[in-house]
């Protein structure tokens, strides 16, 4: 997973690693657990053998959900707790926040990220936590007018002219992005065709026509999640009995209004989170769908995204190292174009590297 760190006016990029527990196949494999975590390490060792020295590899987060009963045991809530709760506190303060779930088919992408009915995973605790914070605003709103009405009457006028008054407006989007193309998932009848993508001069590339539905509760994002995973392209391969075959992008934008009744003027901040559900990486020989044409262009472009995004990343990195040196970043070629996720994730990714 790839989330963006805010500290004062900087954005960084962090990787958090979960390691899954085995599923039925590799139980039934015998296949050995080869890795170890120590705190924000994965030490890895492919042989048994006890001379054997296991690699390392630190990362921001590492999370152990491989044992039910280990003390350390990571689980849906402990995760979203430390990603999810600093991007909704970041929202709030107006900043935009974008979180991808990366790794091989079957690695428990979709399971982290969106969960079952019982276990829920970060998309739907991210949206139930910014409607359980909407709630908490407007009521502490509400305590300051009650705590003005408690005010000796001869300073009750002054004090009312200062009063303020929020309101809160969510919006969502969801859409796949299956063999290139685009596909709303929150109308059915934009499902059987490719919508446009466009790029704005000031705003950067969208979706030209994709739903944008305003919400009042979590109970709504939930039906419209319902909804649009029904509508989501998935199918079987040899690594995975119900592997996604598309990138889905689920985003949750807020808008807030500040007025002032004083001076008769408002502030308004907007954020969106974006959270991606990546199709799964894998080798087409491995997969076993390579006996199907369709699955294996399916594999061709899902493999040729997920290269891109590596790319751009990876230059993005180069072009932000060189930030004293205009010269060096202007000769840093970064390939958004080259596939439909990175061109659309375009404005995002520049503002977690240079903002």
């Amino acid at each position: 997973m790839i989330m963006p760190k805010m500290n004062g006016t900087e954005a960084h990029v962090q990787v958090a690693v979960r390691a899954r527990p085995l599923n039925q196949r590799e139980i039934d494999l015998k296949s050995p657990i080869i890795i170890t975590i120590h705190g924000s390490q994965i030490l890895v060792n492919k042989s048994q053998e006890k001379h054997n020295t296991p690699k390392t590899f630190s990362y921001d987060f590492c999370f152990d959900s491989m044992h039910l009963d280990n003390s350390n045991y990571a689980s849906q809530e402990f995760i979203f707790n430390k990603l999810g709760l600093e991007i909704v506190k970041h929202a709030f303060e107006g900043y935009n926040a974008c979180i991808f779930a990366y790794g091989q088919t079957g690695s428990g992408k979709s399971y982290t990220m969106m969960g079952t009915h019982n276990d829920r995973g970060i998309i739907p605790r991210l949206s139930q936590s910014m409607f359980d914070r909407i709630e908490n605003e407007l009521k502490q709103d509400i305590n300051n007018h009650i705590s003005i009405e408690a005010v000796d009457n001869e300073k009750l006028n002054d004090i009312l002219s200062l009063k303020f008054s929020s309101t809160y407006r969510v919006e969502v989007s969801y859409f796949e992005i299956y063999n290139e193309k685009v596909r709303d998932l929150l109308n059915p009848n934009n499902n059987h065709y490719a919508l446009k993508v466009r790029e704005n001069k000031i705003l950067g590339p969208y979706v030209d026509g994709l739903s944008q539905l305003v919400v009042t509760s979590y109970q709504e994002i939930e039906t419209l999640l319902i909804e649009g995973n029904n509508y989501r392209t998935v199918a079987s391969t040899n690594m995975n009995t119900e592997s996604s075959r598309s990138h889905a992008v689920f985003t949750l934008k807020l808008t807030q209004t500040l007025s002032t009744e004083a001076s008769e003027t408002q502030s308004v901040k907007v954020s969106k989170i974006s959270l991606v559900d990546l199709a799964g990486s894998e080798r087409v020989s491995k997969s076993g769908i390579q006996i199907e044409q369709i699955r294996f262009r399916e594999g061709c472009n899902i493999n040729k995204s997920l290269s891109t995004l590596g790319l751009v990343i990876s230059a993005l990195a180069t072009r932000q190292s060189y930030e004293n040196n205009p010269k060096s970043i202007k000769k840093t070629f970064v390939p958004y174009r080259d596939s439909v996720l990175t061109w659309l994730l375009k404005v995002k990714l520049i503002l977690f590297f240079f903002s």
